[in-house]
């Protein structure tokens, strides 16, 4: 009995050693993409990628982790704090256009890998079906993490990240139904009917038990008291809700949007700050770990031989999606724009339509095609290849675009800028305590009080001047001075409610006012 049990726990220990070696290699490049400056321009997800083609060269394979276990591991955390931290307030003015680009884009780029792989390869019908429905699923992480460091504006963020929680619930929606196609597909022959009612069962079960498990856990998350409570509640509303409706017959991705929708609406947002900080930083570490092992892993299952030998279909591939996503991102944009549904600028567009990468959920899609389906080698090539290209090329090329259309300020003069708005709030805090009335009467007489007051005064005259010629040479530095005027007041609010705790005339602060009301008058 007992060398069973030897022999049983060595392949778990052999499991156990790889991940731990996959989580120490992927959070060391993590970490030292944030230590060494020439870095620090990179997203560390690509860096990661970068590693994981390093090892793949060397044929050092990490760990062989099956796809479906990367869908189920990996996507409901990343997917619930995409939905929870996403600015719905921002989304719901550009609703129409976010959920119209991200439909009509999964629809030209299944359509359009479909039409360009049959007809230019030898690619199948249902092969190529699938490498659309594949590639349809955007990733646009490695470009959002530059979003938030760069001072991109928020707008910008919610359309990018709405645009992809969209468009990765329908493309998996979409694959789904593809596998379920024969394999000696012809396109005559499709019934829709019988498609149709499966797209409305993975659909109608999704938005039922994501909205009944966001409303339970909305309430069992805002009355939980210990933090490590509401912690466990939000990894069990990630993956609890996934594998609950998958169990049901509908869609886990679908059921997690809802969720983390009704969770960041009613649940999290109504929390007292400091309580709404600490999960929020606790979902973003689960997501940064999960981020890192995702990305280091697709460098790592690189097969270089057969992408070589399928060049032809990928570059087919880059073309199709690039063109395919250009259609929906501009088509889209310009009639909503005309129409009124919206008002995305030209840039703004661009930005939409380069942050489109695809990352680990294609490739999860495309290695869950069974092995014994002729051609799904191909596909494989065809997806990776896609996946490389948007990854390195597009990836690593982001933040060159976003100076160039002008959503990027150079950062010395950003950070001189902040620092100027610093001082001139600084200078009157102490202005206002020098003009206090018991400040006059104890110092009056003394002639080194009017001195220093007069000094404060010139010298905040002059930080006035030189912020307001600031602001007249670069006038994309205004969305700077409102963002931070924005979070000093809303940090004035956090802090007088926090006062009132402290004095217990409240037990707990008050959910803030100033976000939602200064987004109303934005």
């Amino acid at each position: 009995m007992a060398l069973e049990n030897v022999v049983g726990e060595a392949p778990l220990q052999e499991h156990l050693k790889q991940f731990l070696l996959v989580l120490s290699v992927a959070l060391g490049v993590a970490a030292a993409s944030r230590s060494f400056s020439r870095f620090r321009d990179i997203p560390y997800t690509l860096l990661l990628v970068i590693v994981g083609l390093i090892l793949a060269l060397l044929d050092v394979r990490l760990i062989n982790v099956p796809p479906e276990v990367t869908l189920f591991i990996f996507l409901p955390p990343l997917l619930l704090k995409t939905a929870l931290d996403l600015n719905w307030s921002l989304v719901k003015h550009d609703i129409t256009i976010v959920f119209l680009c991200s439909t009509i884009g999964v629809f030209l780029t299944i359509t359009g890998v479909t039409i360009t792989l049959t007809s230019l390869t030898e690619i199948s019908p249902l092969i190529a079906l699938l490498a659309g429905a594949s590639l349809s699923a955007t990733a646009p992480a490695p470009i959002t993490a530059l979003f938030g460091r760069l001072g991109v504006n928020q707008r910008l963020v919610a359309l990018t990240d709405g645009e992809n929680l969209f468009s990765v619930a329908i493309a998996i929606g979409a694959f789904v139904l593809v596998m379920d196609l024969p394999t000696d597909l012809n396109f005559a022959s499709i019934n829709l009917i019988p498609i149709l009612e499966n797209v409305a069962k993975l659909a109608g079960i999704g938005l039922v038990m994501g909205g009944i498990i966001g409303l339970i856990f909305s309430y069992l998350i805002h009355r939980s008291d210990l933090r490590f409570i509401g912690r466990s509640l939000l990894l069990v509303a990630s993956y609890g809700t996934y594998l609950l409706t998958e169990e049901l017959g509908g869609s886990g991705v679908v059921a997690v949007i809802v969720t983390g929708f009704i969770l960041g609406t009613y649940g999290v947002s109504e929390m007292n700050p400091h309580k709404k900080e600490v999960l929020s930083e606790f979902l973003g570490f689960v997501a940064f770990l999960v981020n890192s092992i995702v990305f280091l892993l697709i460098g790592d299952k690189i097969n270089f031989s057969n992408l070589g030998d399928n060049l032809y279909p990928i570059l087919i591939g880059i073309v199709t999606v690039l063109i395919t996503r250009a259609i929906a991102i501009y088509g889209t944009t310009y009639f909503g724009n005309q129409l009124g549904y919206s008002n995305i600028k030209l840039s703004e567009q661009t930005v939409l339509w380069w942050s489109g990468l695809r990352g680990s959920i294609s490739i999860a899609l495309a290695l869950s095609v069974p092995i014994v389906l002729v051609q799904s080698q191909t596909l494989e090539a065809v997806v990776f290849g896609v996946v490389l290209f948007t990854l390195l090329v597009q990836g690593l090329s982001s933040k060159w675009l976003l100076k160039r259309l002008g959503f990027l300020y150079e950062e010395h003069l950003q950070e001189k800028y902040l620092q100027l708005i610093a001082r001139t709030v600084a200078l009157k805090q102490i202005l206002t305590h020098l003009n206090e009335e018991e400040m006059t009467q104890r110092w009056e007489v003394d002639p080194r009080f009017h001195q220093y007051r007069n000094c404060v005064e010139e010298e905040l005259k002059r930080l006035e001047k030189e912020i307001e010629d600031y602001t007249n040479q670069n006038p994309s530095l205004k969305q700077v001075a409102n963002e931070q005027l924005k979070r000093e007041l809303i940090a004035m609010e956090t802090g007088i409610y926090s006062a009132f705790v402290q004095s217990g005339l409240l037990s707990d602060p008050p959910p803030l006012l100033l976000p939602e009301v200064l987004q109303d008058r934005a």
